[in-house]
């Protein structure tokens, strides 16, 4: 399973070694075509999560998304 998060990010679900992971990624345009970004270019990682730590992060989301609005009222 793929999808779309915005133009350069996209999630997958795939099997690695018997287990779900789920990646999250990032991707440039260059000459027209959506390329990997390379890591050490930009300074960041792909993400991979195992069920377990995807359902950690699910129950943390509303506190994410509160500390996000926090944030953003900050700067506004």
């Amino acid at each position: 399973m793929e999808a779309k998060l915005s133009e350069k990010r996209k999630v997958t679900v795939k099997d690695f070694c018997g287990k779900t992971l789920v990646s999250i990624r990032e991707y440039y345009r260059k000459d027209s075509t959506l390329l990997k970004t390379p890591f050490a270019f930009i300074g960041i990682s792909l993400t991979s999560l195992t069920e377990e730590q995807l359902a950690i992060f699910k129950k943390n989301v509303p506190a994410i998304e509160k500390a996000a609005r926090k944030m953003e009222s900050k700067i506004m």
